[in-house]
């Protein structure tokens, strides 16, 4: 039977949950440092590196972007976690699995398991692990716990002192960035943007907005730092039409920045069949050889040409290049990692 310190008594109820995370150092709070966070995930046994991550910062639209990547991900038919910040009504909704916040009992259960580590990192430092830091804790958890096939985890502010942070994502996500909690991050959004791409990670795939000029140098500069592929919006990936249908939209995308499009439908028609030709074939690697570009001549102007000049220069590694008269995307394979969480006694 496990021995609990006095003040690490097992929570019987959500609400003694609650008290005990707000008792805690409030997200305001800050101290630039991942110390706490990392010693407390190396006790959990280093839940994070379970299960691919998608990892999401930016200014504006962060929860909203990674619900969409969610559902797009869980359209797969894969199992998804998803963590994002701050919640409307009740803590449980920050951390999300296959769509569903986590009920009471599993909310109070997670926090009894990863509760008498919190403790053990308290006596540690010189200063407690923050709400944040414990919810961020227990979300990984949870997520190995489910077990899923892949986590989308939005950072609370910031990126490279995020206590998200420890999570190495395969993928970055940038949603447009601009001034904000200039306090904690900076007075320009130069560097804001140094802050927030500190979630670029080596090897990682980015997706970003359309950005700013000073913003867009960070991020192929951060990229060409760690040797990440950045695909960006109006080039190596764009909307080009889209417009409502049944139970949803459908769009026409550009997935290169040769100009070639490619066509899906997002719709949930009840009329088809549900089983899918492309579902069977979802764990093999796959590709897709795009057709062929536009001739010059056809007088269209070129995408680059509304983009800032930091993306048109950029030293970054590309996907594709727009002088190929075939591109080729390739889907990666995500193999599972295992799932087995096993705490340390420490």
């Amino acid at each position: 039977m496990t021995e609990y310190p006095a003040e690490a008594r097992p929570a019987q109820t959500y609400a003694e949950v609650e008290d005990a995370l707000l008792s805690r150092w409030p997200e305001s709070r800050l101290e630039p440092t991942l110390d706490r966070i990392q010693a407390f995930t190396e006790l959990l046994g280093e839940p994070q590196a379970s299960y691919p991550v998608v990892h999401l910062t930016g200014t504006n639209g962060k929860t909203s972007t990674a619900r969409m990547v969610e559902t797009l991900i869980r359209g797969l038919g894969l199992r998804t976690g998803r963590f994002t910040s701050p919640h409307l009504e009740t803590m449980n909704e920050r951390i999300v699995i296959d769509g569903v916040p986590l009920s009471d009992d599993d909310f109070v259960r997670i926090f009894n398991e990863i509760a008498p580590y919190t403790h053990l990192v308290d006596a540690d430092h010189d200063n407690p692990l923050s709400f944040f830091e414990t919810v961020v804790g227990m979300a990984f958890a949870a997520f190995a716990d489910a077990p899923v096939d892949a986590a989308v985890i939005e950072v609370g502010m910031g990126g490279s002192w995020d206590a998200t942070n420890v999570a190495d994502g395969a993928v970055a996500v940038l949603t447009p960035v601009a001034v904000d909690h200039a306090q904690y991050l900076g007075s320009t959004v130069a560097e804001i943007a140094r802050e927030k791409v500190g979630i670029i990670k080596p090897g990682a795939t980015v997706i970003t907005a359309i950005q700013e000029p000073d913003v867009a140098a960070q991020i192929v500069e951060r990229a060409a730092e760690v040797g990440a592929i950045v695909a960006r919006e109006g080039l190596e990936f764009g909307v080009i039409t889209r417009v409502p249908a049944v139970g949803g939209r459908c769009s026409r995308c550009k997935a290169s920045a040769a100009s070639t499009t490619r066509s899906s439908c997002r719709c949930t028609d009840r009329t088809r069949p549900r089983t899918q030709p492309w579902r069977s074939q979802r764990w093999r690697r796959s590709s897709v050889v795009t057709s062929r570009s536009r001739s010059r001549s056809s007088g269209m102007p070129s995408p680059r040409s509304r983009l800032p000049a930091a993306w048109r220069s950029s030293g970054a590694r590309r996907r594709s290049c727009s002088t190929r008269r075939t591109t080729r995307t390739v889907r990666p394979h995500w193999s599972r990692r295992s799932t087995t969480r096993s705490p340390s006694t420490r």
